[in-house]
């Protein structure tokens, strides 16, 4: 009987969720966007490689889709905190659509050049960095504080089938038409994905508006964000150093996928699909496991990403002894689920207890330090592996995620702490009255 009461209060929770409009239009337009987006990754490296002949042209695709992130994220925290979430979003989408469509319409009238095909990755890049904070600002408008990991949750596995299902339909697309109207897809994608948000409903939360300059005020702004990280909320501050660092090991894992599976576990290009489907099929099922529980507690779920982060090192630290396709999957499934599990739980936790007026700031620094630890991952486990072998490699990741487990048992101590002076001030005030 009890076992049946928790199932039909894990049922309601998330068919509560999925009631409410503002979450199903959101989720919407990410599944499209996404898919479209996965959509423009493998046709725009397609189109430039035919375009050029050249590898290190398409590579720079990469480098110019990275830079904004890392330059730019903790600024566009700032803006995005003083504008409505819901105009934001919307403005990003139209931009997308507009830059992506450039590149075909362009090239159809034979005035794309490869700088001018550069400047449009480039400003789509900025946009799109705009886009995660404003995203994550929104949410906690939306939703309740208890439904926070089953919409992050809910979004993950909007991005995981624009990963599964992304290439794969690009790859038909640039058969059937060409890589170059391919990216019309995606353009479309970021359309409907913007018509999708006009019916959001998302409060705004109006910030103390100065008479200091616009220069200053942005400086202040963003002082006053890293102050709360670094200074005020030191817990948010050490999830997300937890979080940097699984991801440079989790990225480092990813792009070193086909190295592990020509080198070390000996299997083919259709046997390497597999694996790789199998990391998205592994991030898939701790979404769906995050959305049918209920959200726990945030010292439990610290001990949940402690279990994430050592599991997943674990099944790295095994795979190379893995005999068989199926054991190899079925621990890169493992592999997946960790970073399936970890993600929604750390973003439901900054939010959480982020006031709403800082949300876009705090995960503008968050993404920042986030994308710069997955590229030290890919540079420095790339390079170990060319230099030392793709096993030693897989030994830095496996220390690397390990190291992450460790860190988060180490601050579950201090989260229980703060979390009984937070449940003893109200008897205080009580008290003092």
């Amino acid at each position: 009987m009890a076992s049946l009461t928790a199932i039909r209060e894990k049922t309601a929770g998330w068919q509560a969720l999925l009631r409410d409009r503002n979450v199903r239009w959101l989720y919407a337009g990410q599944v499209v966007s996404q898919i479209g987006d996965g959509v423009s990754k493998v046709a725009l490296l397609w189109f430039v490689y035919a375009m050029t002949e050249s590898a290190l042209d398409m590579t720079l695709i990469g480098v110019l889709q990275t830079i904004p992130p890392l330059v730019f994220g903790p600024f566009a925290g700032v803006y995005l905190d003083r504008v409505r979430k819901r105009r934001a979003m919307i403005v990003i989408d139209l931009a997308r659509t507009g830059l992506l469509a450039a590149i075909p319409l362009l090239y159809a009238f034979d005035r794309l050049t490869l700088p001018r095909l550069y400047a449009l990755v480039f400003i789509t890049a900025v946009f799109s960095m705009a886009f995660g904070p404003a995203l994550n600002a929104a949410v906690p408008l939306i939703v309740a504080k208890e439904q926070l990991t089953r919409v992050n949750a809910l979004m993950q596995s909007a991005m995981t089938m624009g990963q599964l299902f992304g290439p794969a339909l690009s790859g038909v697309l640039i058969a059937a038409i060409g890589a170059p109207r391919a990216l019309y897809v995606n353009a479309g994608g970021f359309f409907i994905a913007a018509l999708c948000k006009i019916p959001l409903r998302v409060p705004h939360v109006e910030l103390r508006r100065t008479s200091d300059s616009l220069w200053r005020q942005a400086v202040k702004d963003l002082s006053e964000g890293i102050r709360f990280i670094f200074i005020r909320h030191r817990l948010l501050f050490l999830l997300m150093i937890v979080a940097s660092v699984f991801s440079l090991g989790s990225t480092g894992f990813v792009y070193l996928l086909p190295v592990v599976g020509d080198r070390i576990l000996h299997v083919g290009a259709v046997a390497l699909g597999w694996l790789w489907s199998s990391l998205s099929l592994g991030i898939l099922a701790a979404t769906a496991w995050l959305f049918w529980n209920k959200q726990p507690p945030i010292c439990r779920r610290l001990w949940l990403v402690a279990g994430a982060a050592a599991a997943g090192g674990a099944a790295v630290l095994v795979l190379p002894a893995s005999d068989s396709v199926a054991a190899a999957a079925a621990l890169i499934a493992a592999i997946g689920a960790s970073s399936g599990l970890i993600t929604p739980l750390v973003s439901a936790s900054l939010q959480e207890r982020t006031p709403k007026e800082l949300l876009a700031r705090v995960f503008g620094v968050f993404n920042t330090g986030s994308m710069a630890f997955a590229m030290i991952g890919m540079t420095v486990f790339g390079w170990a592996a060319d230099a030392l072998g793709p096993s030693i490699s897989l030994l830095g990741i496996a220390g690397v995620q390990l190291a992450a487990a460790a860190i988060t048992v180490a601050v579950i101590p201090w989260c229980r702490r703060l979390t009984e002076q937070a449940a003893q001030q109200p008897a205080l005030l009580r008290k003092a009255s």
